[in-house]
Protein backbone atom coordinates (compact mmCIF):
# COMPACT_ATOMS: atom_id res chain seq x y z
CA UNK A 1 0.00 0.00 0.00
CA UNK A 2 1.00 3.70 -0.38
CA UNK A 3 1.84 6.61 1.62
CA UNK A 4 -1.36 7.64 3.91
CA UNK A 5 -2.67 10.14 6.21
CA UNK A 6 -1.14 9.41 9.95
CA UNK A 7 -3.94 8.62 12.42
CA UNK A 8 -2.79 12.22 13.89
CA UNK A 9 -3.65 14.03 10.33
CA UNK A 10 -7.16 11.52 10.05
CA UNK A 11 -8.23 12.89 13.42
CA UNK A 12 -7.91 16.59 12.71
CA UNK A 13 -9.52 16.06 9.23
CA UNK A 14 -13.16 15.06 11.68
CA UNK A 15 -15.72 17.41 11.03
CA UNK A 16 -14.06 18.40 7.01
CA UNK A 17 -16.19 18.12 3.99
CA UNK A 18 -16.11 14.20 2.59
CA UNK A 19 -14.88 15.94 -0.47
CA UNK A 20 -11.62 17.52 1.10
CA UNK A 21 -10.96 14.03 3.34
CA UNK A 22 -10.56 12.45 -0.14
CA UNK A 23 -8.73 15.03 -1.81
CA UNK A 24 -5.85 15.35 1.17
CA UNK A 25 -6.04 11.25 1.12
CA UNK A 26 -5.31 10.94 -2.51
CA UNK A 27 -2.83 13.76 -2.69
CA UNK A 28 -0.91 12.37 0.08
CA UNK A 29 0.20 9.47 -1.78
CA UNK A 30 0.60 11.53 -5.13
CA UNK A 31 2.85 14.00 -3.63
CA UNK A 32 6.31 14.32 -4.09
CA UNK A 33 6.67 15.75 -0.36
CA UNK A 34 5.19 14.00 2.59
CA UNK A 35 2.36 16.36 4.60
CA UNK A 36 0.54 16.06 8.12
CA UNK A 37 -2.55 17.72 8.31
CA UNK A 38 -2.33 20.71 10.84
CA UNK A 39 -5.62 21.78 11.13
CA UNK A 40 -9.44 21.03 9.60
CA UNK A 41 -12.51 22.14 11.26
CA UNK A 42 -12.03 25.48 13.88
CA UNK A 43 -14.07 27.08 16.13
CA UNK A 44 -15.03 30.42 16.43
CA UNK A 45 -13.04 30.98 19.44
CA UNK A 46 -9.77 29.20 17.40
CA UNK A 47 -10.60 31.57 15.00
CA UNK A 48 -11.12 34.35 16.53
CA UNK A 49 -7.83 33.60 18.75
CA UNK A 50 -5.93 33.48 15.46
CA UNK A 51 -7.12 36.79 14.20
CA UNK A 52 -5.59 38.42 17.84
CA UNK A 53 -1.87 36.30 16.96
CA UNK A 54 -2.29 38.18 13.58
CA UNK A 55 -2.06 34.51 11.82
CA UNK A 56 -5.75 35.28 10.04
CA UNK A 57 -7.39 38.23 8.92
CA UNK A 58 -11.03 36.81 8.37
CA UNK A 59 -14.11 36.09 10.62
CA UNK A 60 -15.11 34.45 7.43
CA UNK A 61 -12.41 31.46 7.34
CA UNK A 62 -13.70 28.33 5.15
CA UNK A 63 -12.16 26.57 8.43
CA UNK A 64 -14.98 27.47 10.37
CA UNK A 65 -17.39 25.17 7.90
CA UNK A 66 -14.72 22.63 7.30
CA UNK A 67 -14.23 23.34 3.92
CA UNK A 68 -10.78 24.15 4.41
CA UNK A 69 -7.78 22.37 5.89
CA UNK A 70 -3.87 23.64 6.40
CA UNK A 71 -0.92 20.78 5.87
CA UNK A 72 2.39 21.12 6.71
CA UNK A 73 5.32 19.51 4.72
CA UNK A 74 7.22 16.77 6.45
CA UNK A 75 10.62 16.09 5.46
CA UNK A 76 12.35 13.54 7.50
CA UNK A 77 10.67 13.44 9.82
CA UNK A 78 10.33 17.15 10.65
CA UNK A 79 8.17 19.79 9.81
CA UNK A 80 9.37 21.92 7.08
CA UNK A 81 7.63 25.63 6.52
CA UNK A 82 10.63 26.08 3.37
CA UNK A 83 7.96 27.87 0.58
CA UNK A 84 9.15 25.47 -2.48
CA UNK A 85 7.97 22.57 -0.69
CA UNK A 86 4.62 24.03 -0.71
CA UNK A 87 3.93 24.20 -4.80
CA UNK A 88 5.23 20.39 -4.94
CA UNK A 89 2.42 19.48 -2.15
CA UNK A 90 -0.11 21.60 -4.20
CA UNK A 91 0.40 20.37 -7.51
CA UNK A 92 -0.67 16.46 -5.97
CA UNK A 93 -3.88 18.17 -4.61
CA UNK A 94 -4.79 19.54 -7.97
CA UNK A 95 -4.18 16.28 -9.95
CA UNK A 96 -6.43 15.08 -7.15
CA UNK A 97 -8.64 17.63 -7.97
CA UNK A 98 -9.13 16.81 -11.21
CA UNK A 99 -9.40 13.26 -10.70
CA UNK A 100 -11.73 13.36 -8.39
CA UNK A 101 -13.46 15.82 -10.21
CA UNK A 102 -13.16 18.65 -6.80
CA UNK A 103 -12.96 22.56 -7.53
CA UNK A 104 -10.47 23.82 -4.89
CA UNK A 105 -8.57 26.87 -3.91
CA UNK A 106 -4.65 26.48 -3.06
CA UNK A 107 -3.69 29.78 -0.51
CA UNK A 108 -0.53 29.39 -2.45
CA UNK A 109 -2.36 30.59 -5.53
CA UNK A 110 -3.67 34.06 -4.02
CA UNK A 111 -2.05 37.48 -5.45
CA UNK A 112 -1.92 38.89 -1.43
CA UNK A 113 -1.16 36.91 1.88
CA UNK A 114 0.16 33.74 -0.25
CA UNK A 115 -0.44 30.69 2.25
CA UNK A 116 1.21 27.82 0.87
CA UNK A 117 -0.54 25.53 3.83
CA UNK A 118 -3.87 25.95 3.06
CA UNK A 119 -6.20 24.34 1.02
CA UNK A 120 -10.06 25.19 0.62
CA UNK A 121 -13.62 23.63 -1.68
CA UNK A 122 -13.90 25.99 -4.13
CA UNK A 123 -16.74 28.44 -2.71
CA UNK A 124 -18.61 28.63 -5.75
CA UNK A 125 -19.20 25.06 -5.91
CA UNK A 126 -18.93 23.73 -2.24
CA UNK A 127 -20.99 27.27 -0.49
Amino acid sequence: MGVRLSERSMKRLVGVHPRLVALAREAVALSPVDFMITEGLRTRERQRALIRAGASRTKHSRHLTGHAIDVAAMVDGQVRWDWPLYPRIAAAFKAAAVRQGTAIVWGGDWPTLRDGPHFELDRAVFP
